[in-house]
């Protein structure tokens, strides 16, 4: 509402000053924003531009404006003027109708159905030598939500993962479970797939260590101790026996990444995360080659005396990057050259791709755009690097090769069993049945870890703390929560729904006074259409985040000073109850995009 409110006072405000002053402002240079809390009014009109076709100070000019915008302007009821700015008061009326036509439109807040390009958002991207952990969880959170969102915007969305399936990391879990497995499976063990491949890939860095010692003990130089451990090279046959085709290497392969994704698939369910299409890293690992040749031959990189391949990047400010190395194998950047162009073939009209890693891989995301556009892909600067922090733990960075990471499948768990703690101990579940329970914990505690992992801007790098994440006060996800079943409540207790409300709060309009709270929590409600739109353009769902808090922040307050189903007078009862439906389902839509449930009841 917030634009289509802005653009009628910039019309009012060049029509006055056309009348006050003879000359006609150029609409597009009015600026007008939200008011700020500790001033009177709901926008402001920022008057020093204004101020010299007026040809008096900005106060002065200010003050002539908002007279004549209240004496002309039916939905301007009052003005106050702080220095160079002028703050305008809103009609009842305009919130009102606000307010109707948000509660009319179940997809309030966003955008038609692809009626913008299609564009695609790679997450997750795991390794398939051990489960999911809390890194995870961020990367998975934050491109699911970034997904939504441009959908909600009006995109066409592609959700994909790559998974990285082959190389020396799977092929050290691989001779692990050889020489130390006897044969365990998930189903002789009760582990998930997943778990028992991570088992031994920490079991051969334990192996691998002990070798080197003895090695080093035994009088080898430590360097060469490293490099000649026989477990490493046990792991570098079986790498490059994978990479000859091995039958019976394939097979182990095979069925061990067989196990990990069938744990991947059951951890992904519990986060309530999904995509559309998987690619295979043992799949595209060779694509780029061929393309890199194309293009050398049409001269777009260059080839050096040893037979390697180059881009030269200087003209971006950017080094000479390697494609392909003198014996003519492919490096990284050449398998995602490969992968990125056959997307571009697999979804004809793609837009961009979105990809969501992190921080430490900005600069080869620059490289990789900077070649595609080389390669004369149509838009390739429109790609993004979706650059995320890093989640740190009090104890330090997590190790993976250690086994200190913290499990995905863990946390989710831990989260879930410290929500019923909680609603154990506050007896706030003492009437429900089993299943309800179940399905309340599942969403307060999910809902806790995912608003606390996406409520910081992604680039930022961020400090886990799980008790703080499931806090009912606060910038929580529970405080939210609980405010947004709070707001159900007294709609179910009044019997209304957001139809019957629209028409009679319409209808409505100026009869009731609504004050300053009031006003300020509406106008917040009904930003969501905006809030949407800059965490599209910016990729970012901590706005949404935020956003969500603010309302129900806002809502707390209020309700605790204004009277609902008490009040006598029906008409300000309507306009409450009104402003309750608002609030929740403004809320309710931005924690949905972010892949929050909000509960019925808690």
């Amino acid at each position: 509402m917030s634009n289509l409110l802005d653009t009628t006072i910039a019309k009012a405000v060049v029509s006055v000053c056309s009348t006050l002053f003879g000359e006609t402002p150029d609409e597009a240079s009015i600026q007008i924003q939200r008011t700020r809390k500790e001033f009177n009014g709901d926008r402001t009109v920022v008057v020093f531009p204004l101020a010299k076709m007026a040809r008096k100070s900005p106060p002065e000019a200010a003050e002539l404006i908002g007279q004549a915008l209240v004496e002309r302007e039916e939905a301007i009821v009052d003005y106050e003027v702080v220095k160079g700015f002028l703050n305008l008061t809103m009609a009842s009326g305009v919130w009102a109708e606000g307010m109707s036509a948000a509660l009319q439109n179940e997809s309030f807040g966003k955008q038609p159905r692809h009626s913008r390009p299609r564009v695609m958002v790679e997450y997750s991207s795991p390794n398939t030598n051990k489960p999911l952990h809390l890194g995870h969880l961020r990367n998975n959170f934050l491109g699911y939500a970034v997904s939504n969102i441009l959908e909600a915007y009006g995109h066409e969305v592609v959700k994909v993962q790559i998974i990285n399936d082959r190389g020396i990391h799977i092929c050290k879990s691989m001779v692990a479970w050889q020489q130390f497995g006897q044969g365990e499976t998930p189903e002789s063990t009760g582990m998930k797939g997943d778990k028992l491949v991570g088992k031994y890939y920490v079991a051969f860095d334990q192996a691998y260590k002990a070798q080197v010692a003895g090695l080093v003990k035994g009088g080898m130089a430590e360097d060469q101790a490293k490099s000649e451990a026989p477990i490493l090279l046990a792991a570098r046959d079986t790498l490059a026996r994978w990479e000859a085709g091995d039958e019976d290497i394939r097979a182990m392969w095979a069925q061990m990444n067989g196990w990990v994704y069938a744990g991947f698939e059951a951890t992904y369910a519990e986060m309530g995360v999904d995509f559309d299409k998987l690619y295979y890293e043992s799949n595209t690992y060779l694509m780029g080659k061929d393309e890199v040749m194309k293009g050398l031959a049409d001269g777009v990189f260059q080839q050096r005396e040893d037979g390697s391949v180059w881009a030269d990047l200087a003209d971006e400010g950017m080094d000479q990057k390697l494609l392909l190395r003198d014996d003519g194998t492919s490096v990284y950047m050449t398998q995602d050259i490969g992968t990125a162009l056959q997307r571009y073939r697999d979804y004809p009209g793609l837009d961009r791709q979105i990809y969501t890693v992190g921080n430490e891989q900005e600069y080869h995301f620059k490289v990789l755009f900077s070649v595609l556009a080389k390669l004369g892909i149509e838009g390739a600067e429109r790609n993004h690097h979706l650059s995320y922090g890093m989640v740190e733990l009090p104890e330090g960075k997590m190790k993976s090769r250690e086994g200190t990471v913290v499990d995905a499948d863990d946390l989710l768990a831990e989260m879930v069993n410290t929500a019923r703690a909680m609603g154990e101990e506050l007896g706030k579940t003492d009437d429900f049945s089993p299943e309800e329970k179940t399905a309340l914990y599942k969403q307060v505690g999910y809902g806790a870890l995912k608003y606390f992992l996406l409520k910081v801007q992604p680039k930022k790098s961020m400090m886990f703390d799980p008790k703080a994440s499931i806090d009912f006060i606060g910038n929580t996800a529970p405080f939210i929560q609980f405010n947004h079943v709070r707001a159900k409540s007294v709609l179910r207790k009044a019997g209304v729904g957001a139809a019957g409300l629209a028409q009679d709060v319409q209808a409505i309009g100026n009869d009731v006074l609504l004050d300053a709270e009031e006003r300020g929590l509406i106008q917040t409600a009904l930003s969501l259409p905006e809030v949407i739109e800059q965490a599209a353009t910016g990729y970012d769902p901590s706005l949404l985040a935020n956003f969500s808090y603010d309302v129900m922040k806002a809502y707390s307050s209020w309700y605790a000073s204004h009277p609902i189903l008490q009040e006598s007078d029906q008409a300000i009862k309507t306009m409450r109850l009104a402003i309750c439906a608002l609030a929740a389902s403004s809320t309710a839509t931005a924690m949905g995009l972010l892949g929050i449930e909000m509960p019925e009841k808690m």
